[in-house]
């Protein structure tokens, strides 16, 4: 059955080029986010997909913060030899039908502008097209092309962070002038992505170690499941703010209660909770014996959460 586990299973095994000298070749997972990205904004409704300028900048970025420093990007490598996955189809102009045979390789585009005049669009299995129309499903299948292909940023947590600020510069707050080069329209864009919510999420979670900054629980089932979730402590929504320093990290339960101002956080990192709700505990440790103890912290200082985050939190959320 191709569900979302059969996708997500796809995805995190691409057929994709290795080398020690060069490094992985992770042109395919980009296109993949940059296809997922346009759909998440509306450019791309319909399941033909072109060359797009839309696409070639929208790769290019991604290209340029998630692609192999050691090997040549662009569109054309991705776009003909993804087909070889089973779930991306191409149709070729008149003329270019030899394509068509993956053995062929003096054909085989070389350029961007090579593609466009051999490849009318591409499109996907109707049932993975179905899929990425619903939002849960495309975040499901984006932890999986970030926890397959680049674990790594993951793993280092410096290099988390690095791609959390190129992505976040987009926010009004920050200066993106050396980061960036990116035009307005695509900074609008961008402000929503998944992809980049998704990195923020993996950047905080790992961070804190994947345990919940209120109690310490910490449940994982390998690298891309866990019961805790990376929460803005200040809403993105209002704020446009996914530094990790507005970031933490919680279970499930916690993460409710923290968004509905049962409790909040003091400027010592001490748990307040409120008295406004009503518990009930048989099996777990009550949330009200949690008030003044410490939060859970990030092992590096420079990581902790912002306090005057937590003060907005306390005065426009917390009820007291």
């Amino acid at each position: 059955m191709k569900d979302t586990s059969y996708y997500s299973n796809i995805f995190s095994k691409l057929n994709v080029s290795k080398s020690k000298e060069l490094g992985t070749a992770n042109h395919k997972p980009i296109l993949i986010l940059s296809l997922i990205d346009l759909i998440t904004q509306g450019i791309i409704a319909r399941n033909q997909i072109l060359v797009s300028d839309q696409l070639v900048d929208t790769f290019n970025k991604y290209w340029n913060v998630l692609g192999t420093e050691t090997r040549k990007g662009g569109l054309h490598y991705p776009f003909y030899h993804l087909r070889s996955e089973g779930f991306w189809h191409l149709i070729f102009k008149p003329g270019y039908e030899g394509l068509q045979n993956k053995t062929v390789k003096n054909l085989r585009p070389k350029t961007v502008n090579q593609l466009k005049l051999a490849v009318e669009y591409a499109y996907l299995d109707d049932e993975l097209f179905n899929l990425l129309q619903n939002e849960g499903t495309r975040r499901e299948l984006v932890e999986s092309l970030i926890s397959a292909w680049f674990s790594n940023y993951a793993n280092e947590i410096e290099e988390v962070i690095t791609i959390n600020q190129k992505f976040q510069d987009l926010s009004p707050e920050l200066d993106i002038s050396e980061t960036t080069n990116y035009d307005a329209q695509s900074k609008e864009a961008l402000k929503t992505s998944i992809i980049r919510n998704a990195f923020f999420r993996k950047a905080v979670l790992h961070t804190y170690e994947y345990k919940c900054a209120f109690c310490g629980l910490k449940v994982m089932k390998s690298s891309k499941y866990h019961i805790v979730d990376g929460a803005h402590i200040k809403p993105f929504g209002k704020f446009r703010d996914s530094r990790i320093k507005n970031g933490i990290s919680l279970c499930k339960n916690h993460h409710w209660a923290f968004d509905r101002g049962l409790f909040t956080v003091d400027d010592k990192y001490k748990i307040v909770m409120s008295t406004k709700f009503e518990e009930e505990s048989p099996n777990a440790q009550p949330m009200k014996s949690f008030h003044g103890k410490n939060l859970y912290l990030p092992s590096l200082e420079k990581f902790y959460p912002d306090l005057e985050a937590f003060e907005w939190h306390r005065q426009n959320k917390f009820d007291n």
